[in-house]
């Protein structure tokens, strides 16, 4: 809910601004998990036989399950340090810092699609750019949660609705290089320079953010309430205490002030009246420290547990899974098919899923049938698994059909964006306003944690398919 005396959002600029960052956190991981194909032409040995025939032989790198695991590892490590130390650490630091080095991160991908490399040390590189690109994306996340909680409920909407966006677009941007007609060599570093031209926007966005009056309004006034409570109740108890030869005899927050060991310094009615709106808002407000971490959570922990479980049924079979489906009809539509209707089809259906909170959100956070069909959605992992998945080894394929395969995913995808939305976005609104910071990093721990949980459990589901 908007206060009645802040400034407009003219042109809906802050939202814009908002949608914007929710896109360029998920540009790393949607832009290396789409590029599936890629990496995996470029980790694929050749070798040639006696009679000189070339032999395409495949080392099993297993790159989906390493990629998903150790993009949702250093994003979980990261999100619990960020969640204890972002007191410690200033705002601009933590997101322009580590937008400026997920830029050089994928300025250094898009160079080594042009470098010759043993297929190995290719990987080992990429793991490790991987790893570190989402230290920095855990870092960026968490902070624009937090950040984001401290406005208005609609751009929580509108941020996550960025982030749903971001593998749409990253979706589009692969399709469009394979459907050009440069090699493939060249399509690749297109494609890889694409993000780094995101992230420059993503960056310059927020650097624009602090200028706009809507955004300090809020900004500034919610970091005042919830950095500076003992300030502010020093000065009111100094001003209700002083006595009449301007000594103090008061007592706060462990710091002496009695027996005239500090003078007062309010000595005018001009002084006495700047006073009054603090005395005012303090009778109004009693209470203004902070909740401690484990009293958030013990408010938001149903929240928590959606948004944790919600993204361990997604992890766990998208894409390590997924990637693998083969169509069922050969010719130039293979080559569009995972593209297609899997990366774009999950993508969008996410997005539409999240961005629907905006005109509908049900059931209401307190009922206990948000977390009942939030559970339900373990049923498309056996259903995924089902599918046409090459190779395969155990399971029989009972849904062939490139038809079934996408209707499947659209229901999977469009039931977990709209889920973790209203999870993400319920949280915040379950604690003081004071503390919807602190509930939006804690949430995105439990987001991270979910990735965590689902990218682990990808290894036996591909196996046992």
């Amino acid at each position: 809910m908007t206060d009645e005396g802040a400034p407009k959002d003219r042109g809906c600029l802050v939202g814009i601004i908002f949608f914007i960052l929710g896109l360029g956190t998920l540009l790393p991981w949607n832009f290396f998990m789409t590029a599936s194909q890629y990496f995996n032409n470029r980790l694929t040995l050749n070798t040639s036989d006696t009679n000189d025939d070339t032999v395409i032989a495949r080392k099993e790198y297993y790159f989906d399950n390493w990629m998903t695991l150790l993009s949702q590892l250093p994003l979980l490590l990261f999100t619990l340090l960020n969640s204890f130390l972002y007191p410690r650490i200033s705002e601009t630091m933590r997101i322009a810092g580590s937008l400026v080095c997920i830029l050089i991160l994928f300025i250094f991908t898009a160079i080594l699609v042009k470098v010759d490399m043993e297929q190995d040390r290719f990987f080992s590189v990429t793991m490790a750019t991987i790893w570190f690109i989402n230290s920095f994306g855990a870092v960026l996340q968490g902070s624009l949660f937090g950040l984001v909680g401290l406005l208005p409920q609609k751009y929580s909407t509108m941020f996550m609705s960025g982030q749903g966006l971001a593998g749409t677009f990253a979706a589009v941007a692969m399709i469009l290089a394979l459907a050009s007609n440069a090699d493939n060599e060249t399509a690749a570093l297109g494609y890889f320079i694409t993000p780094c031209v995101g992230t420059l926007i993503t960056l310059m966005s927020y650097l624009l953010l602090s200028k706009l009056r809507f955004a300090q309004h809020y900004l500034c006034k919610n970091k005042s309430k919830s950095y500076e409570p003992e300030t502010t109740n020093q000065l009111l108890l100094t001003e209700d205490t002083t006595t009449e030869n301007g000594k103090a005899n008061g007592h706060t927050n462990g710091s002496p002030v009695a027996n005239g060991s500090m003078d007062a310094t309010p000595s005018s009615s001009e002084s006495r009246q700047a006073f009054l709106p603090l005395e005012a808002d303090k009778a109004d407000k009693p209470d203004e420290s902070k909740l401690s971490v484990i009293e958030v959570f013990k408010k938001i922990w149903v929240m928590a547990f959606c948004v944790t479980f919600n993204f361990t049924v997604t992890l766990s079979v998208f894409p390590a899974v997924t990637v693998d489906v083969r169509s069922a009809y050969e010719g130039e539509w293979e080559k569009y098919f995972i593209p297609v209707c899997c990366f774009l089809f999950f993508n969008i259906m996410d997005w539409l899923g999240r961005t629907v909170t905006t005109l509908k959100r049900w059931p209401p956070k307190e009922s206990r049938l948000f977390p009942a069909l939030v559970v339900s959605r373990v049923v498309f992992i056996p259903l995924l698994m089902l599918c046409n998945v090459q190779m395969r080894s155990n399971l029989p394929v009972l849904f062939s059909n490139d038809a079934a395969f996408s209707a499947i995913m659209l229901l999977f995808s469009l039931s977990s964006g709209y889920s973790v939305c209203l999870s993400m976005s319920y949280a915040p609104q379950l604690v003081p306003a004071k503390d919807a910071e602190t509930a939006g990093i804690l949430m995105t721990f439990f987001l991270a944690l979910g990735l965590s949980l689902g990218a682990g459990l990808s290894f036996p589901l591909r196996f046992l398919v």
